[in-house]
């Protein structure tokens, strides 16, 4: 695989190696997300038991809307990393990058005071459980001080995948992890002069986390010299340049819409579960545990194919991009097919890593996972092709499809087949959901429009390009 410098090139070569070489590295950052999660969750449940992993798992759906209403904004710049690094740009890509964090750091003080001062109605709307609000509200506003940071950390780890480098990433999710799931025990039970804080002590250790995530990142994109990094005259890029910004808000905002979808649809399926009872929501909660690590290869194959067809799109070369989707597609046939199969075989076993031993949740949740996980592999075919056509800046018609699947099909199944299948409704609902989606994706990848459309108008792609020629003249930014 051809490289730039230390970054490989996926404009050229072969087209499956380079996209595992960069699916392989955001793979494991995924899975360590995942992992810290998980390891988190451990500790919970086992330090304080049944009541607070259910107080958690509310409270984390909650902080992925709040970080869905401005992720959207940051794939929208993510992808125009990806265009203008095709195009040999790298002052377009800072551009990029900075317009869009000088927007989102901003945006992200203001969720977060706004999530502290209606956390107690945001649990009320989801029908948390009476007997876990209180856990729930204390757990979810010391989440909501770690957001900025968070932000920004997810913000200049896209920008750098966008780049197409997806190893450094890597590492400073090691760095995250490490410090995340070491101080969740010591700051839950507390351990010499520190004192025992409970659930509040697992959302500390992720706030600290993420600021040394973040410090150390910021450290080291510095220190070797990083494309996105910004100097001297860059630094004016945090102030958002009106082209782009239209650009990252036209595109950002469905994209923030999907994710706003996806997580109204969770919020309100976890609604549904809570009113099944404290034991089924428990139980819910460690399947969904179990789900994360089955979606991680669709997500990294996702982000790859996404990286891919945005820089070969930037660089002219559309004779790769069917050739990259059909790679994406099969790579998570193999991958997410796998990740199924070893799931259900070794359920219990994982779902037990949760929860005490004889818990009434484990066959519940072995249950749920036995109807439900099978349908991610579908899940992973429909994030191919929608990573595909968004490189293209094609994101409305994957909103509408997300929309449309995700609530009046998914909820709608669950809600009029309980009457008829119980509880099983809730979860068959996800399968039944999952196809409908592939179906629609699949009929607007091969029949829709999105080919004729660009994520940056030419005349606004033309005055961008002007500017940052203007700013290479009046200081050399390599």
């Amino acid at each position: 695989m051809a490289t730039h410098g230390s970054r490989p090139n996926l404009t050229t070569g072969a087209i499956t190696p380079a996209l595992l070489m960069f699916a392989l590295p955001t793979l494991g950052s995924n899975v360590l997300q995942s992992l810290n999660g998980s390891i988190n969750a451990i500790w919970v449940g086992r330090y304080l038991g049944e009541g607070a992993l259910a107080a958690t798992s509310n409270a984390n759906l909650i902080m992925f809307l709040m970080f869905a209403a401005v992720f959207g904004f940051g794939m929208a710049a993510t992808i125009l990393v990806g265009q203008a690094t095709g195009r040999g740009d790298p002052d377009g890509a800072r551009r990029s990058l900075g317009s869009a964090i000088g927007m989102l750091v901003g945006g992200s003080f203001v969720i977060a005071l706004l999530g502290w001062v209606f956390a107690p109605q945001l649990l009320r709307l989801l029908a948390t459980p009476p007997a876990v609000q209180d856990l729930a509200l204390i757990y979810l506003r010391v989440i909501f001080l770690s957001m900025p940071a968070a932000f920004l950390l997810v913000l200049l780890m896209m920008g750098l995948r966008g780049t197409g480098d997806s190893l450094t990433p890597l590492w400073f999710m090691v760095v995250s992890t490490v410090v995340d799931s070491g101080l969740n025990p010591i700051l839950i039970a507390g351990a010499g002069p520190i004192p025992a804080m409970g659930i509040a002590g697992s959302a500390t250790a992720t706030l600290i986390a993420n600021h040394v995530g973040l410090g150390a990142l910021l450290v080291y994109i510095y220190a070797r010299d990083l494309p996105i990094r910004l100097r001297g005259r860059e630094w004016r890029y945090l102030i958002p340049d009106p082209v782009l910004l239209r650009a990252i808000l036209a595109k950002g905002a469905p994209l923030g819409l999907q994710m706003m979808v996806v997580s109204v649809s969770g919020l309100a399926m976890i609604g549904l579960v809570n009113r099944q009872g404290l034991v089924t929501t428990a139980a819910y909660g460690v399947a969904l545990q179990l789900w994360t690590y089955i979606q991680m290869p669709a997500m990294a194959i996702g982000a790859a194919v996404s990286a891919m067809a945005a820089q070969n799109i930037g660089a002219g070369r559309w004779d790769r991009i069917g050739a990259i989707t059909r790679a994406g597609i099969v790579t998570n046939l193999a991958l997410t097919g796998a990740m199924v199969v070893v799931t259900t075989l070794v359920d219990r076993a994982a779902l037990g890593l949760f929860l005490a031993s004889g818990s009434p949740a484990i066959p519940i949740a072995a249950h749920i996972h036995l109807i439900a996980g099978w349908s991610f592999v579908l899940f992973g075919v429909t994030m191919v092709l929608f990573s595909t056509v968004r490189a293209n800046g094609a994101v409305v018609a994957p909103l509408i499809i997300l929309a449309i699947t995700l609530l009046p099909v998914r909820l709608g199944f669950a809600r009029l087949l309980q009457p008829v299948l119980g509880t099983d409704a809730l979860w068959w609902s996800f399968p039944v959901g999952m196809t409908a989606s592939l179906l629609l994706a699949t009929a607007y990848y091969l029949r829709g429009t999105w080919r004729r459309g660009s994520l940056l108008p030419e005349a606004g792609r033309e005055t961008a390009l002007a500017d940052a020629d203007a700013a290479g003249r009046d200081r050399p930014t390599g």
